[in-house]
């Protein structure tokens, strides 16, 4: 159970029990001073003090079958009428034990019959009807809160979910890409570069398995897992793929999502780098500016050209841009911006802004051993 709905039950129970008591004893404290004020006998103040306690245990009973009704299958119409029916049985016998009372602590010659009787009831029905009705209430209330408490973690479960979701689209696709460069290797028989290559396969994997979706790094860290990517595909491209990484002092310890460069820079690659005999280059900046974080990815190939719609969406992999401005949107709602610019035959240039947000500085070594121990 989760914990606020846990302190919310447990709130609500001692709350009953202290209205309960102070309700009581109000009563108790009314009748008696009235008693007093009337210069009635002592005897009638114990009588009173013995109603109440009968009228403490009638509302505990009644309590337990609100419960009941409440859980049942019955209609609005049949649970109306089946409380009404359960404050007039209990105002009876209220007035009763009142009744009772009076006889046997006040005055044993005492007797209430007629309208004084009807009275009784009527008076003793209009208190336990003021007492159901704060019930009621109360309970409402605390139904109310209870269903958004439930809604609040069923939407947090959502939305964590579907973010684990667009984090773990990433890894298939690279996994699928890498995998395929290492048989190739293995078949042209350069174990070296297969070891290598498996060995830097290894450690991104191990960094991007232990990086939890929900949590932010800083983007020195994010740069350290990325270095772990980029020297997969440097095996893959040799020469054809270089690399060039700007990134400011005061940038560099601002946090962004775990992840979100990797896939905006395996598109680049896929549509910039690997379509040209020559190769390329990746270009990647970070600076601070009016309290923002604002990144900036480009890469010198062919731009969008006809294929516009096709890189934007990808949905032949379901992973990259889509997937990224999502995921934005998604941990900074009205708060990021991600714009895409193209010029043909002179690449393609993403601007990321986020809000600038910051902790405690670690360095991406320290970060990745604690997080695989």
């Amino acid at each position: 159970m989760d914990k606020k709905l846990k302190n919310l039950i447990e709130h609500k129970e001692k709350l009953f029990w202290s209205l309960q008591i102070l309700g009581w004893f109000s009563y108790c404290a009314a009748r008696t001073l009235n008693a007093y004020a009337l210069g009635e006998k002592p005897e009638f103040i114990y009588a009173v003090m013995m109603g109440v306690i009968g009228g403490f245990w009638i509302t505990i009973g009644l309590r337990h079958i609100y419960q009941y009704l409440r859980q049942s299958s019955l209609s609005s119409i049949m649970l109306f009428i089946s409380t009404i029916l359960c404050i007039g049985i209990g105002s009876m016998l209220f007035s009763f034990v009142e009744v009772w009372s009076m006889n046997q602590l006040y005055d044993p010659d005492w007797t209430m019959r007629g309208l004084g009787f009807l009275y009784r009831t009527l008076y003793d029905t209009f208190v336990l009807m003021a007492w159901s009705g704060l019930y009621f209430v109360i309970n409402y209330h605390f139904q109310l809160q209870q269903q958004k408490e439930m809604y609040l973690a069923a939407t947090a479960q959502a939305h964590q979910a579907q973010l684990k979701m667009l984090r773990y689209q990433l890894n298939p696709h690279f996994l699928f890409n890498t995998l395929n460069a290492i048989s190739t290797l293995v078949l042209e028989e350069k174990t070296r570069e297969a070891n290598g290559m498996l060995t830097k396969l290894s450690a991104f994997l191990r960094f991007s398995l232990v990086s939890q979706p929900m949590q932010k790094t800083t983007l020195e860290e994010e740069i350290y897992a990325l270095s772990l990517y980029l020297d997969i595909e440097k095996i893959r491209f040799q020469e054809r793929l270089k690399i060039v990484i700007s990134i400011s002092e005061e940038a560099r310890t601002a946090l962004i999502p775990n992840l979100l460069l990797q896939p905006l820079v395996e598109n680049s690659i896929k549509y910039a780098i690997n379509p040209k005999i020559e190769g390329g280059t990746i270009t990647i900046k970070a600076i601070i500016k009016d309290g923002k974080l604002n990144l900036t990815l480009s890469d010198d190939g062919p731009g969008f050209n006809n294929n516009k719609s096709k890189i934007i969406s990808q949905q032949s992999s379901g992973v990259g841009i889509a997937n990224t401005r999502e995921r934005l949107d998604k941990l900074y709602p009205h708060e990021s911006s991600f714009s895409i610019t193209s010029r043909k035959s002179k690449g393609v240039t993403i601007q990321i802004t986020l809000p600038c947000e910051y902790n405690t500085g670690r360095q991406p070594e320290e970060a990745y051993a604690e997080g695989v121990q």
